[in-house]
């Protein structure tokens, strides 16, 4: 029997063989029916049932065009626009727990919106906004020719399209140590020192692109670093080899310094974290709705206990098209 059963967003996942910001677009747009418990979405085995019964029979909207979704996963279904029941939903992408902060707002204030929260870095949450599977993505990519942060990333890869950037919070970036700082490293360029052990970040996410970004800058072969092609998926995941001993460096941001211990934090850069939105007709209400929380004295009031955020530019337009 299947009444009592349920699926968390990762077993739809591997179940279908497709991404997990594809079982968030399924969800956002209606075809797959979906509840919260505490942070996790889960899905009924029932409903799961009749979404793959609609599917094989060409009755979903699932049905109507498919794609090929990125390497390693089955082709996925591009979905017109349905809102379940009286509620639509709004997924939001990006790792920061300032984000989880922003959803139980936007729940409170507009609660004809439901926040879906995916946790993916930043160059896919760009792709998967391109690809209409997200509607709120943060994003911290530097780019090194420039020194500017996330908006020349975003002009090419969201090209033709009209949305506006907001500040979401800044932050201080550098390389985590062992405490102590035994191997003496003060800047990039000292990661050219030869034997150095790194903790690396996954492909696409923003503390990667600023690694590889100061890596070509002075002139570093990436593959030098022992350990590169060894992936954490977190701040924490990083800090935490280095704190252990099983790398000698790795990039991440100052917060995680405060719950790791056994590591030293030597700052190098400001890193600034924005929120981008598409700006069709139909989103312009909630639009505005997600910069006055972010204006707002309660959302920042939540925020400046936690260390390592500068607030001084949260909500502010830095970009719009």
């Amino acid at each position: 029997m299947t009444a009592n059963i349920s699926y968390t967003t990762e077993d739809i996942s591997k179940l279908l063989k497709i991404s997990k910001l594809t079982v968030y677009d399924l969800i956002k747009k209606g075809e797959l029916p979906a509840y919260r418990v505490g942070k996790q979405m889960r899905v009924d085995a029932s409903d799961l049932e009749a979404y793959k019964s609609r599917a094989k029979s060409g009755t979903a909207a699932a049905a109507l065009k498919v794609e090929a979704d990125e390497p390693g996963y089955a082709p996925q279904a591009r979905l017109q626009p349905v809102v379940s029941g009286d509620r639509s939903s709004l997924v939001i992408t990006g790792q920061d727990m300032s984000l989880d902060i922003l959803a139980k707002h936007l729940e409170r204030r507009t609660p004809s919106r439901r926040p879906l929260r995916a946790y993916v870095g930043s160059m896919d949450s760009l792709i998967a906004m391109y690809r209409g599977e997200s509607d709120i993505v943060s994003t911290h990519l530097l780019d090194g020719d420039t020194g500017a942060y996330n908006v020349p990333y975003i002009r090419k890869l969201l090209i033709g399209h009209a949305y506006v950037v907001v500040t979401l919070v800044q932050r201080t970036a550098g390389l985590y140590v062992q405490r102590g700082n035994p191997k003496g490293l003060q800047g990039w360029e000292d990661l050219a020192q030869e034997g150095l052990r790194l903790a690396n970040r996954e492909k696409g996410s923003g503390a990667r692109v600023l690694l590889e970004e100061q890596l070509r800058l002075h002139g570093i072969p990436a593959r030098q670093l022992l350990g590169y092609e060894q992936e954490e998926t977190s701040h924490l995941g990083v800090a935490g080899k280095v704190a252990i001993g099983a790398a000698d460096v790795g990039v991440g941001i100052e917060k995680a310094v405060s719950m790791v211990g056994g590591v030293d934090f030597i700052p190098l850069i400001q890193e600034r974290v924005d929120l981008v939105m598409m700006k069709n007709p139909e989103n312009l209400g909630w639009i505005q709705g997600v910069i006055d929380v972010l204006q707002s004295d309660s959302f920042l009031g939540e925020l400046r206990p936690i260390h390592g955020y500068d607030l001084s530019q949260t909500g502010q337009i830095v970009f719009e098209v």
